[in-house]
Parts: C-alpha cells; structure tokens; sequence
C-alpha cells in the first residue's frame, strides 16, 4: 500500500484498499436500500479528494452534501475505528462545490444544444427511428451553415426553418417529414414544461473548472443536487451525466500511465443511464467507458443491482463493493447468483449466502492488485467517513455556495449570437426582398432572389469558417467548442 492508496475498510484486522493507479478502471457499489451505499460513495469520494484527485458526484437523494462539513464524535464510530487500523483519521469536511441544474441549490449547470448532439437529444425526447433521422438531419444542416444551437429556441427555429425549406433541402439531407417535425416540436414542450429548458444555454459549464485542486492540494469534491431533477425530470438527469461523460472522452488528452486518475465520476442511481436507451447508444456508452479510463478518469456506477448495469459494462468494473441484498422473490435469488458470479472465489466465504447476511456498513468488496488482477471477495468492514454523515443545513449550504470561487461565474445567462438571430435576419431578409423567383429564360431553374443569394454566400461563409470545427464525437458532442 502507498500513501496515496484509497483505504475502503477492513477485513479480519487487514487493511482493503483501492490503488491509485488502479482508480481508472472504474467501480460498482450495489446494495439494497438503507444498507450503506451512500456512505461508501462518501468515503470513497473522501478518499480521492484526500489523494489530490476532483470528484464529480451526483447526490440523488440530497444527503451527501455533509461530505463539506466535518463529522461529529459518535460511539458507533470510535467501534469502527477500533476494528478498522486505519494510519491516520481526522475529522474534517473537504472543499466542496455544489451545482443544480435550477440554480437553486448550487451553481446552474449548462449545456448547448449543439454540444449535447443528436444522438443524446434523440434518447431524451424518446423519439421514434424516423423522428430521430430527422433530428439528425436538422443538426446536420445548423453545423453544415455553422449555425450554433445554443438553447431550445434555437433549435425551435432550425426546425421550424427546415420545415419551411424541407423541400430545397432534400436533394442533400433525404425526406424531412413535416410529420416528424411537429412531433419534436411537441415533445420540445413536454420537456419545458419539466423546466429542462435550463439546461440549455450559456456559460456552458467548464470542464477545468470541475478539474480544481483547493490551496492544499485536496481534490475538490463537485456535487449535483439531483433530488428535484430525480422527481421531475429523470431522463435529463441520466442525459446530463452521459453528457459530461462524452465531453470528457472528447476534451481530455491521453493520460498515459498515470499514479492516480485526473477525475474520478460517481453516478448514483446508475440504472436510469441504461434504462430505455435503444443499443445503438448503449454501445456507444460501452465504447466510452472503455476507452475513457486511457484519459485518466475514473467512473464509479452507484445502484441496488449489479443487472442494472450492462454486462458489457460490468466487466470492465474493477472495484466492486456490495452491500447487503434481500433475497424474498425469485428475481431477489437472480440477482444474488449474478453476484456470487462476478467475483473472484475466497475458499471458505460462500458469497450466495453471506450477502443476505451483511449488517449496515459491512460489504463485500474486491479491487484490483498491483498486476490489474480482481482480488479474491473479502467480507469488509468499510470504514468511517471524516466528513458529516447526512446533509447540510440550507444555511450551511448557501454560505459554502456564496463563498464559492465560481459564485460570479454562471449565474448570469448569456445568449450569444447564434440560430434564432442568424435564422431571425433571414427573414427579415427575405421580407425585405419579396420578389418572386423568376423563371429563367430557357425555362429551366429558377433564379434566386438577391435575399438568398446573399444569405446562402453568407452561410457558406460562415460554415467554411466554423462548420469545420462543428465535428462531432462517439456520442454526437462536439469535439471543439
């Protein structure tokens, strides 16, 4: 064990950890309700703050915000503390930064429409295969002009634009239904009405600035509140994270073989990732959590069962730590099974049956050694956070955002020039010069009008100049902003 190796707990008296060279290759804490997986997020979020490494974690349920606060003295944990040989524990909260996609319990969190993508946007509104060709289409003809589709009423008016023009445009972007059209209008509206409009807009958030180290060189511990967004809109919290999982993968360069992941994610409530997504995106999630450990991030997926997760992703999960399962229903014994399978034997520990019997804060766990080999399961006591177990007071969090260093940085919206204005002088153009096309005088094409003949040299000027940039990634985010 280094001194940067993340302490889990303990079995028999011996310490367990998770290397630190060995955090990128991602991890699953799986548990029934109310038998410890919150806690286990926190510590293990702890630990990589601790190592110098920023977190990124989605608090589903509103009570990992104690992780900035330090935990109180309590009998339950000095017995931890006296089964668990831990080197050094010091009660202490780590510098955290909150973040909510309302702004109302942290800073807003944003995205463009251009940067999330097609495929992304597609699986969100739950489009048919012939809406989402569409979709794609409309997208393709904004990056094509370098239109930017920063928020939804740019989007609106693309599609209201290729609806008008459906019929130039099928030449080079195939059939674009008016049927199709109207249906992602109206789910549009669905999604405003669940108040997801906020998430599109500018400032986009940064990813430098989810990669901080605070003055003594912690890792600063990001926190989404997802407890509203849950409730109301869970298919823009799943989008979201898949998100900034494809932004990683596009923005970071290679790591190389690094002693310790530059960013380490953990999505609670993992299964709403996979739930409902068509195969054509959940292969390409497998592709990404594949390849994104070579950039230095570490992915922890946080859910009840191991099946909620693909079994193309679940074997590429080094640490595992399971919690305490039920075992009522034949699907209850299913999932037990699978569980007793994805681990590595111990002679004498019968994983079927001890995992119906582990108390709260007991788990069992297997990491990765130093050769990247799956240790044999251990039946694990983990170990006691230094941070507060439970949420923050709403006083105690406004005073942590106010003195936020990203406090001035995304509270004001910005709405920048981009479809609805371009889109917006069109029309103005095209009002300005309401001349007919005039059949030519060999009977063959009609001329344009001067309105559209400036605005398509505009265009392709414009998308000479910018639509070169507008390429777009495994999961259709732009690969440079």
């Amino acid at each position: 064990m280094t001194q940067q190796d993340l302490i889990v707990g303990a079995s028999d008296g011996v310490l367990l950890v998770q290397r630190a060279n060995m955090a990128n290759r991602h991890g699953l804490v799986t548990g029934a309700t109310g038998t410890g997986k919150t806690v286990t997020l926190q510590i293990l979020a702890e630990g990589f703050s601790r190592m110098g490494v920023p977190v990124f974690a989605a608090d589903a349920k509103g009570d990992l915000s104690g992780i900035a606060a330090a935990g109180a003295p309590h009998p339950k944990i000095d017995e931890r503390l006296a089964r668990i040989p831990l080197p050094e524990y010091r009660q202490r909260g780590g510098p955290t930064v909150f973040w909510d996609v309302y702004g109302e319990s942290g800073h807003p969190v944003r995205t463009t429409i251009s940067e999330l993508g097609p495929l992304l946007l597609a699986n969100l509104l739950e489009l048919s295969d012939a809406q989402t060709g569409v979709l794609y289409a409309t997208f393709k003809i904004a990056d094509d002009s370098g239109m930017l589709l920063l928020d939804l009423k740019d989007l609106r008016s693309m599609l209201s634009y290729v609806a008008e023009h459906a019929s130039e445009l099928r030449g080079e972007y195939g059939t674009l239904a008016s049927a199709s059209i109207g249906a992602i209008q109206r789910r549009l509206l669905v999604l405003e009405e669940q108040g997801a409009e906020r998430l599109f807009g500018e400032p986009a958030l940064a990813l430098a600035d989810l990669m901080q180290q605070d003055f003594s060189g912690r890792g600063v511990v990001h926190l989404l509140d997802a407890t509203r967004l849950m409730q109301e809109a869970p298919h823009v919290y799943a989008t979201l994270l898949l998100w900034l999982l494809s932004e990683l993968f596009e923005q970071l360069p290679e790591a190389g073989d690094a002693k310790k992941p530059r960013l380490v994610l953990f999505f609670d409530e993992a299964h709403l990732l996979f739930d409902s997504a068509p195969k054509a995106l959940l292969d390409k999630v497998e592709q990404v959590v594949r390849l994104i450990r070579s950039k230095g991030v570490g992915v922890y997926f946080i859910t009840q069962s191991p099946l909620d997760v693909p079994q193309s992703v679940l074997g590429q999960l080094g640490l595992k730590v399971q919690h305490a399962l039920r075992a009522f229903t034949p699907n209850d014994r299913k999932v037990i099974k699978a569980v007793a399978d994805g681990f590595r034997e111990r002679p004498g520990l019968d994983v079927a049956e001890v995992v119906t019997e582990l108390a709260t804060g007991e788990a069992l766990v297997s990491a990765l050694d130093e050769s990247g080999a799956p240790s044999p399961v251990s039946r694990t006591l983990i170990r006691p956070p230094e941070s507060r177990i439970g949420p923050l007071t709403a006083e105690e969090r406004a005073e942590r955002i106010a003195r936020s260093p990203l406090r001035t940085r995304y509270e004001t919206p910005l709405d920048r020039d981009s479809a609805y204005e371009m889109l917006k002088r069109k029309a103005a153009a095209e009002e300005a010069d309401p001349e007919p096309k005039a059949r030519s005088r060999s009977g063959g094409r009609t001329r344009q009008s001067a309105g559209e003949a400036m605005l398509k040299s505009t265009l392709r000027s414009i998308g000479s100049s910018l639509g070169r940039q507008l390429v777009r990634g495994i999961l259709g985010s732009l690969r440079g902003r």
